[in-house]
């Protein structure tokens, strides 16, 4: 089966980290597999290498520093659509609404259901659900939006994980991170409205008075979206309680496990997600972990996971999870991570694929 599976960017955000561990697995299963993406600011290949059975059509797609948010959005829409040609393929499968777009009559993974303002990305959104003929969500939480939004039926086929990239990280790697960070909180993804970066501020503002050594450590950040505005705002609030976070933004791809396996806790207050794929990889490495209290989240991460609604509550179980060794909530938590294995993914995708055929 020839398939096609479409992205908006080369960069480590979560469907991009999905989208090529879903081509590696197809592939391995001896299918014939294409990712197409834009290679945004220069990029002439993703944030990590891609197993030589998967090829890869980077789309050139120069930055342009005064372009508005829509205007982005629809450029890319229209870039990827000149470049890609549907007809060799047997599946052409989108990951996002941008490539979705592009793509016309696919397949969609819907990750998550944002809700937006600017009339493009509105526009784009409601388009990338209601012109494929076809739909897969990570969780049945999603799924269930759909059905009750749109009246769209989708498959649920969970994420993988790459349990033992994150379960079985160097020791002297992580103590590398330790000597260079201390004691620390991480949080993966950024600082941005859909993370809940504001409460998770709010949240180690009060855990700090319980553990003075210890730092909230943010990686990862890169997105299509302007989030300056909302970035001014967490920044001042903290200068107003006079904290420092520690932010590393995207970190290379082969250190990112041990800083996560290094962490005390992991930190995922998100106010929207489709699965939680960072959280799970914290899990696979052992790590405690806290998330935000969402009926999806509690879907995916019941009984290995520590729920919160409000920074007080985070906080609060921020504290108890480091403070209080969890072992039996620990071995869940591996399980629960070693359970979701991308080889499984792969052949769901494969049995969708030909139902659908």
């Amino acid at each position: 089966m020839k398939i096609a599976l479409l992205s908006y960017s080369t960069k480590p955000r979560g469907g991009v980290v999905h989208t090529l561990a879903l081509a590696e697995a197809l592939a391995a299963l001896g299918e014939d597999v294409t990712v197409w993406t834009l290679g945004r600011n220069g990029d002439t290949g993703f944030f990590r290498q891609v197993d030589p059975a998967v090829r890869q059509r980077i789309v050139p797609f120069p930055d342009r520093p005064s372009e508005t948010v829509g205007d982005r959005v629809l450029r890319s829409i229209a870039t990827l659509r000149a470049a890609f040609d549907p007809a060799p393929y047997d599946v052409v499968h989108a990951q996002d609404c941008i490539s979705a777009n592009a793509a016309g009559r696919c397949v969609r993974t819907v990750h998550h259901i944002d809700h937006f303002t600017t009339p493009e990305l509105a526009a784009c959104h409601e388009r990338a659900i209601t012109t494929p003929y076809a739909h897969i969500c990570v969780s049945r939480s999603v799924a269930d939006e759909l059905a009750t939004g749109w009246g769209v039926k989708a498959e649920t086929i969970p994420n993988g994980v790459a349990y033992d990239r994150f379960s079985s990280t160097d020791p002297a790697a992580r103590a590398d991170w330790r000597s260079r960070l201390g004691r620390y909180i991480l949080t993966v993804g950024g600082i941005e409205p859909r993370k809940g970066s504001l409460d998770l501020l709010n949240a180690y503002a009060l855990l700090r008075t319980r553990h003075r050594d210890l730092r909230l450590v943010i990686a990862g950040g890169e997105t299509l979206f302007d989030y300056r505005d909302y970035r001014a705002r967490w920044d001042a609030r903290a200068a107003e309680l006079n904290i420092e976070p520690v932010i590393l933004g995207p970190v290379p791809d082969d250190t990112l496990p041990p800083l996560v396996a290094a962490a005390e806790a992991f930190a995922f207050p998100s106010t929207k997600e489709g699965f939680g794929l960072a959280a799970m990889e914290a899990l696979a490495a052992g790590v405690p972990l806290v998330v935000r209290d969402l009926p999806v989240l509690r879907e995916v991460f019941t009984p290995a996971a520590r729920f919160a609604a409000t920074p007080e509550a985070l906080a609060t179980e921020l504290d108890q999870a480091i403070t209080t060794p969890d072992p039996a909530r620990r071995t869940a938590g591996r399980n629960l991570a070693a359970h979701h294995t991308w080889q499984e993914t792969a052949q769901r995708h494969l049995a969708f694929y030909r139902d659908i055929g």
